[in-house]
């Protein structure tokens, strides 16, 4: 295991192991400010560190009574957090706690950090506790950062050598990256010598309620504009989350948080003795650019993982919802679907939304028991079939709402859950979108989305749940005296609660994470579950995009990207569809049972080569030769790269409107020899390429018209390639 440092150095401490240092100043007249972060200095001469005009407190925490100096709408500048000063600290293995206190408000803060073996990242948090002695009244907190700095000042010496990639989210339309400066983005430039002050701008961005991922991606990347330098970071909160950039007085900041008073009605009473535990965060840095530094995320993904055995068997799914039966499933339509996904090759059968009910069914939730009328023979019949192809049976399943019609809502049924279990503000039950929001801090709550999953796995040997999550809490509930934001985040801890329980009790099931599509990407929930939908998206061009971000803001090995090909379509249209599939999980969908024969080979084909990416993909690091993809782009690309970078599979992706030729950058490759292999299909007409060795560029040429895609193979090697290779020359080969 690399060493871990930890050595106090004049008013300084510099903490880290062989891939990543921290330097803190620790004086005594000031607050402790992170003032470098990036790889360990070897040269002699000392990390580079911000000059003490630039320093930004490390923590800023604010409370009723303890605003802000100046006031402004960001959440620096805090009384409080220019008030702490160290205490202490300790070294435990691979963790940091750097102790901080407020005298005059009693508030002990602990900054933690812990690092990742192999990783330049580090994962955050903050503790606050309120000692007792002279401060009996308590006090109110209403907001408590992550994580905040100036260190990246260390690369650029203000806000305009910088550029930010961020992810706009929305149903249908996941993961729209764009890449601007931080003047673009919203940090105004004013003369700050002139005015003697801060500025007031920010970037602000920030989600609410119970999704996560409802408005935007809560990952992001900072990136110097000579491209030796990027940070990265995600804030791991199935709730409400933000991050801030601004500029100081002389400096600038990065700051990470959960929900805030401001944002997201939060606050919470701390008397003497209690503590509060913010939101947790991961920042990893890289000499390089996007590629780079989203590498150095996808590993501390995976160390951040809680990967159980059934994980590792990596399955393909077929789920019978997209472009399909819609919500809509019977046995009679359900056996041929079987039949035929089994011949596919498929692991697992997912039966979608529509099992529980007679009819509409939207309102009525919450019981989670077969429909008689769709399935005469009892549901039993379809999992059989199902069983007996060797497959595992899954059930779609919206375990967190009622509906408003449910007998579990309803006095007059004798069934109801008592009030407790349900979200409400002013002793009101809260009713969105035709359902009720189970509270599961309630004991009744709990007891019943156990007992659904408990049976669901006992009566019918369920092994995978597709979790959906189509409705949203709003700022939270006040049930129990708190503030609704404050309600919330202890409803989104006990839903992880309830996860980890259903997990330990049954080692074998699978729970994807769905809501509405993509609107619950965090790290909180895809620490702990095996899939992540990635999309509702139901046009294969549209999805492409989707399809090629997703390992941004997830490991690949769990960006379940539907592939939903359509019986008569052509084949280009066929292909498109599959190969938005194979560089991450390939999700199943498609009336397979409609296909010709032909057809259903090319599915077959597909499965196949998706199944050679599965055997690497868990150690695959992904990069994007045409940069992250912004939502419009006609040509798109993602590529799964071996960590030693000697091989990888690219993804091309060429959309109406998109040019005959694409250069597709490979700088990696750059003066190298390399072979260039159609993988899905294996001989796809059409495509042509031509690899420049010494410009590090492929050019790549398509004469078919759009939409088209394909899967290349690239692969370092000795030997001198031809001039231009083209499909047809070669024949289809596994990496083994």
């Amino acid at each position: 295991m690399p060493e871990v440092l930890g050595r106090p150095v004049d008013d300084a401490l510099v903490w880290g192991d062989d891939a990543l240092e921290l330097v803190f100043v620790i004086g005594p007249d000031a607050p402790v400010s992170l003032v470098g972060l990036g790889a360990p200095d070897t040269s002699g001469v000392g990390a580079a560190v911000l000059a003490p005009s630039l320093r930004q407190p490390l923590v800023e925490i604010s409370a009723f009574g303890h605003g802000r100096f100046p006031g402004s709408f960001r959440h620096v500048d805090t009384i409080i957090g220019s008030r702490l000063r160290y205490e202490s600290h300790d070294i435990d293995e691979r963790m940091l706690r750097l102790r901080q206190r407020d005298d005059e408000t009693g508030l002990a803060v602990t900054s933690v950090f812990e690092l990742t073996a192999g990783v330049a990242g580090i994962r955050t948090w903050t503790e606050v506790v309120l000692d007792g002695d002279g401060h009996e009244a308590g006090i109110t907190l209403d907001f408590v950062s992550t994580f905040v700095t100036g260190a990246f000042l260390t690369a650029a010496p203000d806000v305009d050598g910088f550029l930010l990639a961020s992810a706009a989210n929305d149903w249908v339309a996941e993961s729209r990256w764009s890449t601007r400066s931080l003047r673009e983005s919203g940090l105004a430039r004013i003369d700050r010598d002139l005015q003697h002050q801060p500025p007031r701008s920010r970037i602000q961005v920030a989600n609410r309620g119970s999704w996560s991922s409802g408005e935007q991606v809560p990952t992001a990347v900072l990136l110097a504009r000579t491209g030796d330098y990027a940070l990265a970071w995600q804030v791991e909160h199935n709730g409400p989350w933000g991050y801030e950039l601004g500029e100081t007085r002389h400096g600038a900041y990065l700051l990470l948080t959960g929900p805030t008073d401001q944002g997201n009605q939060w606050s919470v009473r701390l008397r003497p003795g209690e503590s509060f535990t913010s939101v947790p965060a991961s920042v990893v840095v890289a000499a390089g650019g996007v590629d780079d530094v989203l590498a150095s995320m996808t590993s501390q993904r995976r160390a951040l993982r809680h990967v159980r055995a059934v994980d590792r068997r990596l399955p393909i799914v077929f789920n019978d919802y997209m472009n399909t039966l819609m919500g809509d499933p019977t046995t009679e339509k359900l056996l041929p679907l079987i039949d035929a996904a089994a011949e596919a090759g498929a692991d697992i059968f997912c039966i979608d939304a529509g099992w529980y009910a007679e009819g509409s069914w939207w309102d009525s939730v919450g019981e989670w028991k077969p429909a008689a009328r769709r399935f005469p023979g009892g549901i039993e019949e379809v999992i059989d079939r199902i069983r007996s192809h060797g497959m595992v049976a899954g059930l779609w399943l919206e375990p967190e709402v009622i509906g408003v019609r449910s007998p579990l809502a309803l006095a007059s049924s004798g069934r109801a859950l008592p009030e407790s279990a349900f979200f409400s503000r002013g002793g009101v039950r809260l009713a969105e979108h035709g359902r009720h929001l189970l509270d599961l801090r309630d004991p009744a709550a709990r007891a019943h989305v156990d007992g659904v999953v408990d049976r669901l796995v006992a009566d019918y040997g369920i092994g995978f749940i597709k979790m959906d999550d189509n409705t949203m809490t709003g700022p939270g509930t006040d049930a129990g005296g708190l503030a609704p934001g404050a309600g919330l985040l202890e409803h989104n801890r006990a839903l992880l609660d309830v996860i980890d329980g259903w997990q330990a009790r049954h080692p074998e099931l699978l729970i994807e994470s769905c809501a509405s599509g993509a609107m619950r990407i965090d790290q909180a929930m895809l620490t702990r579950l095996h899939l992540q939908s990635t999309s509702d998206q139901q046009d294969p061009v549209m999805y492409a995009t989707i399809a090629a971000a997703a390992p941004a803001a997830m490991l690949p090995e769990q960006a379940g990207n539907w592939a939903y090909p359509v019986a008569g379509s052509t084949r280009e249209e066929m292909v498109f569809a599959l190969v938005n599939g194979i560089l991450g999980r390939l999700y199943l969908s498609g009336y397979l049972n409609r296909m010709a024969d032909e057809e259903r080979a090319l599915v077959r084909d597909a499965l196949e080569a998706h199944r050679v990416v599965l055997r690497t993909i868990e150690r695959a690091l992904p990069f994007w030769p045409l940069g992250l993809p912004a939502w419009e782009d006609s040509w798109v690309a993602l590529g799964l790269r071996d960590p030693a970078g000697e091989s990888a599979f690219l993804s091309l992706w060429r959309r109406p409107g998109a040019s005959d030729t694409v250069m597709i950058p490979l700088p990696s490759l750059r003066g190298a020899q390399i072979e260039v292999e159609a993988f899905f299909p294996d001989a796809a007409d059409g495509w042509s390429w031509r690899w420049d060795a010494a410009a590090g560029e492929l050019a790549v040429t398509v004469e078919v018209p759009a939409p088209t895609a394909r899967v290349l193979r690239v692969t370092r090697t000795s030997a001198t390639p031809s001039p231009e290779r083209t499909p047809d020359d070669q024949q289809h080969r596994d990496p083994d």
